[in-house]
This record gives structure tokens, sequence and C-alpha cells, in this order.
């Protein structure tokens, strides 16, 4: 069994594997535009964010009903399992179904009714956070803020995704400052394809609590310093990383520099359906080609365990902890 983990960053759309996204075509009457799996699977080939993003929108036109967002997240959820995961917080999309007629409780409570069956059939705590589209206007975040407010008992958070350049977090002050009073955890990409300086904007005018990406944090000292003096987690995709040409290549990838200099760096798969990866796999890449040890592994995981937003239930947390500690390492992977 892989070291215990929590996944931290996993878009839940992002798990839409070619095989399922043909069965829900077919139970929706939808046409895609792939001769088969094999076909699509192909299509899985990225020159940059931006080219991954229109396909991974387009395969949307798939998820129509409450079952389809529950079949989905079930078998992210199996997958997950496998990999030693334990703890998921899992981001969706709204605005990218409510564009497509899909309404918020659809989604929500699709995607609730796998969640609320999780530990029981796969052994995995949950929570749910709601990402907007930085590409869409702010005015679209606020407005689908309050569409959620209905759902919040099942939101734990709120996030900020898809195209970073051009779209700096400070755009979404207003959006955040309304999570914060509504109670919501925050979490934001940042320095993934955008600069050093939009991880700084969404500490000082977003509030979050943990910086999805952050590769670039690297090009500013100072703020490296903050990130390890204030603690504040990174949830780093390593496959995603190299796939999307954040890295040119995995042994180039910074999280052994990133380990050295005490952040709190953890390891999740983003959208392994398009990636390659689920989380165990991207442990065992990174194991593999930046040569870390078991320790450097298990503080990986410990990093994982410490960032989730498990305040409402340390106990658990701390089950997870001392599963951590206790591992193992063998050959059965990461």
């Amino acid at each position: 069994m892989p070291v215990p983990k929590a996944e931290l960053h996993l878009h839940i759309e992002g798990t839409l594997e070619p095989e399922l996204a043909f069965a829900l075509a077919g139970r929706n009457g939808v046409t895609l535009p792939y001769a088969d799996t094999a076909a699509l699977r192909e299509a899985y080939r990225f020159s940059d964010l931006q080219s991954f993003l229109d396909l991974y929108y387009s395969l949307m036109a798939v998820l129509r009903t409450a079952d389809d967002f529950t079949d989905l997240a079930d078998a992210y959820l199996a997958r997950a399992a496998e990999q030693g995961v334990r703890h998921a917080e899992i981001f969706f999309d709204p605005q990218a179904h409510i564009a497509r007629g899909v309404p918020m409780g659809v989604v929500v409570e699709g995607l609730g009714a796998a969640l609320d069956r999780a530990e029981e059939r796969h052994g995995i705590s949950t929570r749910l956070i709601m990402c907007f589209l930085r590409d869409e206007p702010a005015e679209s975040a606020m407005a689908t803020l309050e569409a959620a407010k209905p759902y919040l008992g099942r939101i734990t958070g709120v996030g900020l995704d898809s195209a970073e350049v051009g779209h700096p977090p400070a755009k979404f002050r207003a959006v955040y400052e309304e999570a914060a009073r509504l109670g919501l955890r925050r979490v934001a990409h940042a320095g993934e394809e955008g600069p050093a300086e939009y991880v700084r904007e969404a500490l000082d005018m977003l509030g979050v609590e943990r910086v999805d990406h952050g590769l670039r944090c690297l090009e500013d000292p100072s703020l490296v310093e903050r990130l390890v003096r204030e603690r504040v987690p990174l949830t780093l995709c390593p496959l995603s990383n190299v796939r999307l040409r954040a890295v040119d290549v995995l042994e180039a990838h910074p999280l052994r520099s990133m380990l050295e200099a005490g952040l709190v760096a953890t390891v999740n798969s983003d959208d392994p359906a398009y990636f390659g990866g689920y989380a165990g796999d991207n442990f065992d890449a990174v194991r593999e080609a930046l040569g870390l040890g078991p320790e450097d592994l298990r503080t990986l995981a410990r990093n994982s365990f410490l960032a989730s937003f498990l305040e409402d239930d340390e106990a658990r947390r701390e089950r997870y902890l001392t599963e951590v500690e206790a591992y193992e390492f063998g050959a059965g992977g990461a």
C-alpha cells in the first residue's frame, strides 16, 4: 500500500478518463469528435495551458446530470484510494457548468452524493472547494458565489483557477472578501504561468491560506522567506507542470529545492486523466526523477495532512499523521 497522503490540488473535471467520457456521452446523447477512446487519448497532447483548457472545457459537455457528477467523483475516489489518498479536497468549476445550462445544485448535489459515501466506500475523507474561473469577469465570480449560498453546507472553501496570465489575483479581491465573510477557506492558483508577484497578491489581497502551484515563488527570495516563515503550503503538481511546459523535464522540477528551503510543499495530481498520473503516480515520479528518499516522501505526506482543511476534525488529522509516521517504505511505491 502506498504512503498515506492527502490530495489538495485536484480538479474533479480533470479526472474524466476517456472511457467514462464516452460512457457519459452515450448516456446523454452527446457526440464526441473522436472515433474512440484511443483517439481521445491521443488528443491529450498539449502544447501549453490554453490548448489543454480548450479540450478540458469542451469535454465537459458529457456532464449533464447529478448522476454524471456522482459517477465522475466515484471513479476518482476509487483510483485515489488505490494510490494511498486518505483525504481529498476536491476542486470543481461551477461557472463552466452553469454556462452550459447545468445548475449549481445539480453539480453540488451530484458530487455530494459520492463524497457522502467516500469514507464508507473508499476510506477517504473529503472536502469540496468551489473554484472561480479567473479568465471570466469578477462579476461572474461574485454571481457564482451568490448562487452557491444555498449549498455552503457542502462547500468548505473557494479557489481560483484557469488561465493565469493577464488575470492577477487582485481582480477577485471583493469576491474573496465576501467568501471570508461567509466563513469559507481560501486558496488560489498563483505562480504557475504567472509571476511570483501573483503569489504575493494572492496572499495580500485574497488572504489565501494555501497557494496552488506557486512554482515561480523561487524567483523572489523575500517571498520564499515569507512563505517559509508563515508556513504557507504550496500544492505542487509535478506531472502537470511537465505536460503544460511549466517545467521542461521532471528532473528539472524545483521540488527538492523547495523542500531544502523549508517550504511546506505537497505533491498532487491536478488533472490526472489528462496529465498521465494520479497522486501516487506523482509521488513515484518525483522519487525517481529527483532521487527523493523515504524521509523526503514522508515529509511530503506529512505536509499534505498539515496543509489540509481539517481544523474541524483535528483527531482525524492526528490519526492520518500517525499513519504517515508509522509507514514503512519499501518497493511498493509512494
